[in-house]
């Protein structure tokens, strides 16, 4: 398994801290608005990296924050003449609603920062006591970069030409301005009724400090809570790189003492019609948008899942209407093939040597496509591979039972990952789980032949029911012949 670690900058072999767990670490939205497409494709590169960690043997468990306190949340709220927690609330239901649109599985620990007040006090009264934090004389606490001298790795920033005593406590600022950052933030006028009032020590006084947690600390606060010290991977669209995923290095390692997070994996733009998304050239999308442009396409939203994750997740990917409604009309043959294999009426039982080795084919280049750094384009490729062969057969009559069952079960391990089948297209299908007669025949055959030492003979049965997809125990009684799964 091999996973682009953005912290090195090449491909590793992925080693989790304690196989086969992995603790993966999202960030989740700012509540201020309806989420655009671009942070909903980052949501669902994500669910599709957990799903094929999972189905490669991996046991992930993810957590995620929302940001329902920082600049833009208090702006807007205010505007909206909304108290704070009621407005992201709001905000927080339309987003889990619109990642269960998409089929994105919901992460099992979701903690709103809000929550997390007292992990954050601690976490700043430690820096302040292992000399990487100060009081400011504006009242607010600032993380000294100067005294973490890994500040900068992973975004890549040449720090030798920053300027050096420069703070910043706004809560998004660009890379020329790398600087001291604000981790806990003093009141000011227009924060109104948000505001927190807690204790630090700083230089042995005891100081309470009326303001509320910069936008940093609270990652760092919730992976600490619910991870622990250390994390497997963080995850989160690469526009996070820098301040905030930087950021959050230092004050977890300031605190610990250890690797934050072993690898990082981000995701690339989303672009709309060749363009960044923007909301002054009126390429700015919500799902409700897309919504309300196609309100009775009933594969709306397993189209949209498609167009984020059919490509490389380290590349930019294109959203276009014209992409959207290709993917309607793939999902459409994918339908009508999933239908036609259901429906399909075989003659014989068996397997034939030239399906086996086909099948195993496809189980092969498809794990090795997601061992390759989630290489969903060449992951989609065998898909889109086998649904054509299995259409073939369909139309040469071919597929014997047991074929049947196995292509069944072959588009529901893709689907393990993908998530973009109706499996309701499937409801009521089970596979055969009586043995067939002729097998059954051949097992008594063996063990007749193994009774007269006729181990050619009995060998050469072994090899045919082994060959039709099943499995064989021998005991005292005689040869137990089993499905293989």
């Amino acid at each position: 398994m091999k996973v682009y670690n953005t912290l090195t900058r090449q491909l590793e072999e992925f080693k989790p801290l304690r196989f086969p767990e992995v603790k993966l670490y999202q960030c989740g939205p700012t509540v201020y608005n309806n989420a655009h497409i671009w942070n909903l494709k980052t949501s669902v590169v994500e669910d599709v990296v957990a799903r094929a960690l999972n189905y490669l043997g991996y046991q992930v468990k993810i957590t995620m924050n929302i940001t329902d306190i920082d600049d833009k949340t208090i702006r807007d709220s205010q505007a909206a003449w909304e108290t704070l927690l009621d407005f992201t609330q709001k905000y927080t239901e339309v987003f889990l609603e619109d990642l269960e649109k998409l089929w994105v599985e919901i992460p099992e620990t979701i903690s709103p920062i809000s929550w997390l007040i007292p992990e954050m006090v601690r976490m700043i009264q430690t820096m302040l006591n292992r000399g990487y934090a100060y009081l400011a004389d504006d009242g607010s606490i600032y993380y000294d970069i100067s005294k973490y001298k890994k500040y900068g790795k992973l975004a890549n920033l040449d720090m030798s030409g920053m300027k050096e005593s420069v703070r910043v406590d706004n809560d998004e600022y660009e890379k020329d301005a790398a600087a001291d950052f604000v981790l806990w933030k003093a009141w000011k006028q227009s924060d109104g009724e948000n505001y927190w009032e807690e204790s630090f020590m700083v230089n042995k006084k005891d100081v309470v400090l009326k303001g509320r947690p910069g936008w940093h600390i609270e990652c760092s606060a919730c992976a600490m809570k619910h991870c622990g010290p250390q994390i497997d991977i963080h995850m989160w669209g690469e526009d996070l790189i820098f301040p905030h995923h930087q950021n959050e290095i230092a004050q977890s390692e300031a605190c610990t003492g250890k690797q934050f997070s072993k690898y990082w994996i981000h995701s690339w733009h989303l672009m709309v019609d060749g363009k960044k998304m923007s909301k002054s050239l009126w390429n700015f999308y919500t799902l409700r948008d897309i919504e309300e442009k196609y309100p009775d396409e009933p594969r709306l939203m397993r189209a949209v899942r498609l167009g984020f994750i059919n490509g490389k997740y380290r590349d930019q990917i294109d959203f276009s209407f014209s992409k959207l409604e290709q993917n309607i009309s793939t999902l459409k043959n994918i339908d009508s093939i999933c239908k036609r294999l259901t429906a399909y009426m075989a003659e014989y039982s068996g397997v034939r040597p030239e399906f086996r080795d086909y099948m195993q084919e496809v189980i092969l280049w498809y794990t090795q496509a997601l061992e390759n750094d989630f290489a969903f384009t060449e992951a989609f490729a065998v898909f889109s591979s086998f649904w054509k062969y299995v259409s073939s057969e369909i139309a040469e009559s071919r597929l014997t039972l047991d074929e049947q069952n196995a292509c069944v079960d072959m588009l529901m391990q893709f689907n393990e990952v993908f998530n973009i089948l109706d499996v309701s297209l499937f409801e009521g299908w089970t596979e055969d789980s009586e043995i067939p007669e002729d097998i059954l025949e051949k097992a008594k055959l063996r063990d007749q032949a193994k009774s007269d030492k006729n181990y050619e003979l009995s060998d050469s049965l072994r090899d045919e029911i082994i060959a039709a997809w099943y499995i064989l125990t021998d005991t005292k009684q005689g040869t137990i012949v089993e499905i293989a799964e």
